[in-house]
């Protein structure tokens, strides 16, 4: 179960990390579209495992657990264009706006790598109760 969440995660995090350098250090526009073009495929390889981890993680909360990471995928979309808009407007260069991007594929994909979705959450109910998980 792990190989098949954290590694597929960690990998797909990593693979758009990789593809985004060509796209920062390059200057041809065709090296670049393949590039990004690499980077989001590898990103959206992160899809399906990203979504069964709650469910591994609290089965009896996936429900929760879910809205709580759509809502985080949310608000990045809605945060993101702005800060990379600001930023280029204040740099006049879109080479800091990637950088970040991949600063946080790089984090993502070694914090991937701590996940435990063998290890399910208790219900605290249950356990202060005394009764079995």
């Amino acid at each position: 179960m792990r190989r098949a969440r954290c590694w597929v995660i960690s990998g797909g995090l990593f693979g758009g990390f990789l593809f985004l350098i060509p796209v920062v250090l390059g200057h041809d526009l065709t090296v670049v579209a393949l590039s990004l073009s690499l980077a989001f495929f590898c990103v959206e390889l992160v899809v399906a495992p990203i979504w069964a981890v709650p469910m591994d993680i609290a089965p009896r909360f996936a429900g929760s657990a879910s809205g709580i990471m759509n809502f985080g995928f949310g608000v990045a979309g809605i945060i993101s264009p702005f800060v990379f808009g600001y930023t280029i407007d204040l740099t006049g260069s879109w080479t800091l706006p990637f950088l970040g991007s991949m600063g946080l594929l790089l984090a993502g994909s070694i914090m991937a790598l701590r996940l435990r979705p063998e290890q399910q959450l208790l219900d605290p109910m249950l356990v202060t109760a005394g009764a079995p998980a």
